[in-house]
């Protein structure tokens, strides 16, 4: 084990979380910019407060944003708020990329493990689902994926960060976990994601139900029917999104953090 603390602390003393990462902390699929963003990051400082109600939580996370813009533009900050938990996820804008290189990520990842854990905090992360499983059209990237999730356990085991295994569940293919551009969790799969860091943070209540298929199964569609989801989804969300990579622009460009100060947290009623 690397640099950080040594023994994590009880649950009920993190008091400070701030969260780094990209569109899915951020909470795109949960909710959406009208009535405001949930997310899992957002989930699990819910279930935080409910154990510690004196936590205060950040989020820096936005949209779009690669490895290496999560690095320069967020850690600096987070340290700022000096976090006694911290967790990162960054990887999937960079797997759908030309230039794919996990080794940089892996760098990326390195130092803000390293970064973290010195300043003394508790740092989780995710092994990442294969889309190409939810996605057939991306198969060609399921390599890619299997880089990066090396990348990110060699990392996590160096600085003894703590990985939540969100990536061999056969729940995560589930169609009802995601958003319809198949990128994005929706809310069901943002609980599952809150409910699997719980599990891996062994927070009070927490177990490995995360992990349990939905009931009843999903649906199967015959071949047409797949066939012809496929080819909606492709004009529908990867069209757009491969039009926007030759001008540079980014679903994040103009945004800032949406919590980027360590706040209380309010609990979520549902049906408030």
């Amino acid at each position: 084990m690397g640099a950080g603390r040594e023994q994590p602390p009880t649950p009920a003393s993190y008091t400070r979380y701030v969260a780094l990462g990209d569109s899915q902390t951020e909470g795109v699929g949960d909710g959406d910019d009208a009535t405001g963003l949930r997310g899992w990051a957002d989930r699990l400082a819910e279930r935080l407060a409910a154990i510690n109600p004196d936590l205060r939580y950040a989020n820096l996370a936005v949209r779009g944003k690669l490895a290496h813009q999560v690095h320069a533009e967020q850690l600096a900050a987070a340290l700022a708020l000096e976090p006694d938990l911290a967790t990162v996820l960054v990887g999937v804008n960079d797997l759908l990329r030309p230039g794919f290189d996990a080794d940089e990520i892996g760098a990326r990842l390195h130092a803000m493990f390293a970064a973290l854990t010195a300043a003394g905090a508790t740092v989780a992360t995710l092994a990442l689902p294969d889309i190409t499983r939810i996605t057939p059209l991306a198969r060609p990237i399921s390599a890619r994926v299997t880089a990066l999730n090396q990348r990110i356990r060699q990392s996590a085991a160096h600085y003894g960060v703590i990985v939540a295994e969100t990536a061999d569940h056969a729940v995560v293919t589930d169609p009802r976990l995601w958003s319809p551009d198949r990128l994005h969790a929706g809310p069901i799969g943002h609980q599952r994601i809150a409910d699997a860091v719980a599990h891996a943070l062994r927070l009070p209540g927490a177990d490995d139900s995360w992990t349990h298929p939905l009931s009843p199964p999903p649906p199967q569609p015959d071949t047409t029917a797949a066939a012809l989801n496929e080819l909606r989804w492709a004009a529908t969300f990867l069209g757009p999104w491969l039009g926007r990579r030759p001008t540079g622009r980014s679903s994040g460009d103009g945004r800032t953090a949406k919590r980027p100060q360590l706040l209380p947290v309010q609990i979520h009623v549902p049906g408030r």
